[in-house]
């Protein structure tokens, strides 16, 4: 392996180590790995993987930086959202998956807990033990009086009654990337080359694929991604949620967007200290891995699983009709207002978040109206 002069000791024994890992892989599959299995090594092997070692992901010092990780304004609007059932329904829960560091859990229940409209319980499922203590942490230090309301679990609970959350959870899910070929589609794998992974393309026989873009009539050569994981994750809620609400936020795209002739690279993307690439077997488990979500795939899912596609809008409308201006217009007279205002400008912004994150909301056994779609509510483009 080819090492980077940035890395530490530590860093490098622990690339190694889950390059024997893919490699071993590798040899048991007869030579190939599908990228989507490859994936799931790089991001989730245990004490390996990107989210499931030491290595810090989220802010300046990591790799990326996330709505909540910006501004706890974020965390506000979600907590508005989510007053309009907790007012009702006080024995509801808030359940998050994925809760990264623990902020978006911090700022909502603070501004549920100001809102005088606490939930029964708030749980996370979380995969990394790392992060799990991450998150305790800082709820400890930020809101110690709330700690007793929440609950880690070790898996999804089922007849939940209350508001499911999953902030940038979708699009770190394996995908499978594909090109198109002159009879159908190649799938991306893994393969050893000396001492060096590399990639590749082989045929691909999955109805799944040709079902779902075989009569798109994409060019030759082009290159995109399918995501089943984060489907049968969608579909799956349905097994969780008896009667509420579930609030997905990623940065994706309806499915005539996400599959343009013009998206003919495909959206799959790393990250390693806040700069993007796009080779995947540099450095596994040191980057994230990340492609944009098929928000038409996630409503069909969900639409499978027996939940109501309620709603599905930009974050920027989201966030504005949950009333981010004014909470701004609450702080226009303090000292550090302009420090406040920049990253809420990354949150609602065109050329920042505002556009390319979507919410995507679903529904059982509520039927009011959603406060965040109010501005605007764009289902129609599913």
């Amino acid at each position: 392996m080819r090492h980077n002069s940035q890395l530490s000791v530590e860093e490098i024994k622990q690339t190694e180590a889950l390059h024997k890992v893919i490699v071993d892989e590798i040899l048991v599959a007869g030579g190939t790995l599908a990228f989507d299995r490859f994936m799931e090594l790089a991001l989730y092997r245990p004490e390996l993987g990107y989210y499931m070692s030491g290595t810090e992901q989220f802010g300046v010092e990591g790799d990326f930086v996330t709505a909540p990780g910006l501004t706890p304004f974020f965390g506000r609007c979600v907590a508005v959202q989510l007053a309009d059932l907790l007012t009702d329904r006080p024995d509801m829960r808030v359940l998050e998956y994925g809760a990264g560091n623990g902020q978006l859990a911090v700022a909502v229940l603070a501004e549920l807990e100001r809102l005088g409209c606490l939930p029964a319980g708030y749980d996370i499922v979380e995969r990394s033990a790392l992060l799990r203590g991450r998150q305790r942490q800082l709820l400890e230090a930020q809101l110690p009086h709330l700690l007793e309301r929440v609950h880690w679990l070790e898996g999804s609970p089922s007849g939940f009654c209350g508001i499911i959350i999953a902030n940038e959870l979708l699009d770190a899910l394996p995908v499978q990337r594909l090109i198109k070929s002159p009879t159908g589609f190649d799938q991306v794998v893994v393969k050893q080359d000396g001492d060096a992974l590399v990639l590749t393309a082989q045929p691909l026989s999955d109805p799944r694929v040709n079902k779902r873009l075989g009569h798109l009539g994409l060019a030759e050569g082009y290159l995109t991604e399918i995501n089943f994981a984060a489907e049968t994750w969608v579909e799956s809620l349905a097994n969780v949620l008896d009667e509420g609400l579930v609030l997905l936020v990623d940065y994706g795209y309806c499915r005539d967007e996400y599959y343009h002739p013009q998206r003919n690279q495909g959206t799959f993307l790393c990250y390693f200290r806040h700069t993007a690439a796009d080779d995947p077997v540099r450095f596994p488990g040191l980057q994230d891995m990340t492609a944009h979500i098929d928000f038409t795939a996630m409503a069909e899912a969900a639409s499978r699983g027996g939940l109501q596609v309620s709603g599905f809008t930009t974050q920027a409308n989201f966030l504005i009709s949950c009333g981010i201006l004014d909470q701004l217009a609450d702080r226009a007279d303090d000292d550090n207002y302009i420090e406040t205002l920049a990253p809420v400008k990354q949150l609602l912004l065109p050329g920042g978040m505002g556009e390319v994150f979507k919410v995507l909301a679903l529904t059982r056994g509520y039927a009011q109206p959603l406060r965040g779609m109010a501005t605007r509510d764009i289902r129609h483009t599913l």
